[in-house]
């Protein structure tokens, strides 16, 4: 069997690009930031990673990333932190995964989650601001800054009009960037994908970690929603060459201020997912519990991904079902199942 733990990336990214590059990478012990520091470090990339808590079951720690890249211990809401890191390590590209990602926690905690969504990326861009360095920054946002819209699939030309909390900030937050870039001149380009799921998501509360986690232990999986919300969902190693893509079309300061949605495009509800999952591991016996609790949810979501495969002619390699299958054999392995 394939060693899915271990392994270090899956895509490959052009190393006569990455090469001895000094990058900065928000969010490194995420699940976006994990799989991107594993790939620019194949790359030899000179990494640096801001880390805010040394959380030991991480992707980044199974990788030992932190023997391999530069650790500054530090959150985003922490402005000097940013600054001099930026400037002490001669930073040249940006990547800004670092977010308080959980739909969940922002409607408990929204302040915390403004803080560290908002604040913390307006202090990315005023530190990139500041140096002389900096070439290109990446900053995540989200399909959800779009907020709920008639018109299906969103294009980059739609509105952004969050509305409960976490769409909030995310619109918010890519509102900042495309100022910042127009502005001030600052090279960022915005990513909007799906949901992401892959190697490394330890937030067992999102729909596919805590599905798989469940057959795996012989339980029902849980459904907070009623099943029907329909989502994009997007594969964590596709994310990672989505993102190294649009950096390296940003070289002369290309497509500064513009947003690339990326996307299979396909559209699936939480029920279908469910029931996918449920057949790529053979427990179609376990019913799902369907809860009917979830709230601030948006019913329908999804993503064209058309400028992004006619601009930076780039193109999703793994399907659902492929992705899906390689994200379940890896939490197999770390379960021993």
């Amino acid at each position: 069997m394939e060693d899915l733990v271990n392994r270090r990336s899956v895509v490959a990214l052009d190393a006569r690009f990455w090469r001895d590059r000094p990058v900065f990478v928000t969010g490194a012990t995420g699940l976006l930031g994990s799989n991107l520091c594993a790939a620019l470090v194949d790359a030899r990339a000179e990494v640096v990673a801001l880390v805010r808590d040394g959380v030991p079951k991480t992707r980044f720690a199974e990788l030992s990333l932190e023997r391999e890249v530069t650790v500054v211990r530090g959150a985003l809401e922490d402005d000097a932190t940013l600054e001099r890191t930026v400037n002490e390590y001669a930073i040249d590209t940006v990547f800004h995964c670092g977010a308080q990602t959980i739909v969940g926690t922002a409607n408990r905690s929204p302040r915390s989650t403004f803080e560290a969504n908002v604040r913390g990326t307006w202090n990315v861009l005023e530190a990139a601001r500041s140096s002389r360095t900096v070439t290109r920054v990446i900053f995540a946002s989200s399909d959800k800054a779009y907020g709920s819209h008639e018109v299906l699939p969103y294009d980059e030309a739609a509105p952004l009009r969050g509305e409960h909390p976490y769409d909030v900030s995310k619109s918010a937050a890519d509102l900042i960037a495309q100022s910042y870039a127009k502005s001030y001149g600052v090279p960022v380009s915005i990513t909007r994908c799906g949901n992401l799921f892959g190697e490394g998501d330890l937030n067992f509360n999102r729909i596919i970690p805590g599905t798989i986690r469940s057959l795996l232990r012989g339980e029902r999986p849980v459904v907070r929603s009623d099943g029907s919300p329909i989502r994009d969902y997007f594969y964590v190693q596709d994310a990672v060459s989505a993102y190294a893509r649009l950096a390296e079309a940003m070289e002369g300061r290309a497509h500064k201020g513009e947003a690339f949605n990326f996307s299979l495009e396909r559209q699936v509800s939480v029920l279908d997912l469910v029931a996918i999952i449920q057949r790529a591991m053979g427990r179609e016996d376990l019913a799902p519990d369907v809860r009917n609790e979830a709230s601030n949810e948006i019913a329908r979501q999804y993503l064209s991904a058309k400028k992004a495969r006619a601009v930076l002619r780039w193109e999703p390699v793994f399907s659902l079902e492929e992705g899906l299958r390689r994200t379940i054999e890896w939490y197999r392995a770390r379960e021993g199942r």
